[in-house]
C-alpha cells in the first residue's frame, strides 16, 4: 500500500516525503476531530469490572 501511494505521489523524493507527511497528517486530524468523538460513546470505557477495596490486607 505504501509503495503505492509512493508511486502516485508526484514529483521528487523531497515532495514525495512532504505529500506523505501532509497525507498522514490529515489522517490523524480526521480521525482525532470526527472519528474518535463518534466512537468514543460506543466503548467500554465506563465499565468498570474491578470492585474498590476499603483498606489493605495482610
Amino acid at each position: 500500500m505504501y509503495a503505492a501511494l509512493w508511486r502516485l505521489f508526484p514529483g521528487g523524493r523531497l515532495a514525495k516525503t512532504l505529500q506523505a507527511l501532509l497525507l498522514f497528517g490529515v489522517v490523524v486530524a480526521i480521525l482525532f476531530i470526527w472519528v474518535f468523538p463518534a466512537v468514543a460513546p460506543h466503548l467500554p470505557f465506563e465499565d468498570v469490572t474491578i470492585e474498590p477495596t476499603t483498606g489493605a490486607t495482610s
